[in-house]
This record gives structure tokens, sequence and C-alpha cells, in this order.
């Protein structure tokens, strides 16, 4: 019997072992899509790929707020997913276009979410992360282009409810205060995120910009 619990727990034991290996090459293939020689590229790669990686989520967290029955209109905020998994693909080649595909993608989300769970849901918070990314991963020289990013967020925070018409399910006030309370929570956790990455991506764009040798 000794012999037989020994076999088994080696069996459980390998087979841990072989879903943590499983594990680590997934990171590995998800570290190097990310990977960027520019550092703001490469935080503009990472958040992207983070809130592509939380949007599944979503829907559950919906669901333990309002409910199973008024979960359908957050499946609208999946059409975006492409777009941030996209975003690492598309700095290989055009990094620039990496970087303004992030925050537009971010933007057009907010509408879409705005307009399946209304204003009073409180999900046009996530323009904070948007103005944020235009606010500070854009070089000197890329300044009007963040300036354009935050204008926009900022109009678009803006718009008349009565732009957005009636939400896609019947939410009432009680379920409108618990998704104020979750996407608080979740734009604000983002915000925290997009700070820390890009501070220290900025951190090291300027010091390599310092090292680089200056044309005489």
């Amino acid at each position: 019997m000794p012999v037989a619990g020994n076999g088994a727990s080696a069996t459980i034991c390998f087979a841990r072992l072989a879903r943590m290996e499983s594990l680590a090459r997934v990171w590995r293939r998800v570290a190097t899509y990310a990977a960027h020689d520019d550092p703001l590229t490469a935080a503009a790669n990472w958040i992207a790929l983070v809130v592509a990686w939380n949007q599944p989520f979503y829907p559950l967290y919906l669901w333990a707020a309002v409910g199973a029955d008024k979960i359908a209109p957050a499946f609208l905020t999946f059409l975006s997913t492409p777009f941030f998994v996209a975003v690492p693909a598309v700095a290989k080649r055009h990094p620039l276009a990496a970087r303004i595909l992030l925050p537009l993608t971010g933007i057009g989300n907010a509408i879409v979410s705005t307009k399946a769970f209304g204003a009073g849901s409180g999900v046009e918070i996530f323009l904070l992360p948007c103005a944020l990314i235009g606010a500070a991963l854009y070089r000197p020289a890329e300044r009007p282009i963040g300036l354009v990013i935050v204008a926009l967020s900022a109009a678009v925070y803006f718009v008349p409810v009565r732009f957005y018409g009636q939400p896609l399910a019947g939410y009432t006030a009680a379920d409108n205060n618990a998704m104020v309370g979750l996407n608080a929570l979740s734009a604000a956790t983002l915000v925290v995120f997009v700070g820390l990455l890009l501070s220290g991506a900025v951190a090291t764009s300027e010091e390599r910009r310092d090292q680089a040798p200056r044309k005489k």
C-alpha cells in the first residue's frame, strides 16, 4: 500500500510539474509577443494584452453585480478584444501606430459600453486610463497626438446622455449603483497599473535618450 501511495503522489507531482511547464511556455510566448525595443511601445503592448486578458472576466463580475439575466450586453465589449490583442503585432512594424491604436480602442470600447449599459452605469470612467495613456505614452515630438487622445477622451466623456439612448437591458437604480462600484474599482486598478508601467517606461526612455550620442 505505501508503494501505491508513493506512486500516486509521484504521478500527481509529475502532473503538476507538467502543468507548470505548460504555463511557463505560454508565459514565454506572451512575453515574446509583447516585447519591443522601445520601452513606451513595450508598455503599450503589455497594457493592451492585460486589458484583453481581463475582458472575458467582466461578464462574470457583472453577473455577480446585477444577475445572470442582465449580462448579455457585456458581450459587446468583446468587439474590442481583437484590436487590443493586435496592438503588439502592429507594433512590430509600426510602433507609433500601435501606441495610437491602444487608446483609440479603449475610447471605442467606452462608447460601446456606455450604449450597452447606459450612462448610469458609470462605465465612462474607463476613459480616464485612455486620457492617461494620451498624456504619458508619447514623446515630446509626438505631443500633438497625445493631446488629441486626451481631448477625444474628454469629448466622449461629455457626450450628452440622450445620444446613447436607453441601455440594452432593464437596469434598475440598484443595478446602476452596483455597476458604478464595479467600474470604479476596475478603472482605478487599471489606472494604477497603467501609471506604474508608464512611469517606468518613460524613465527608461529618457535614460536611453540621455545616453544616446548627440549630433554635433
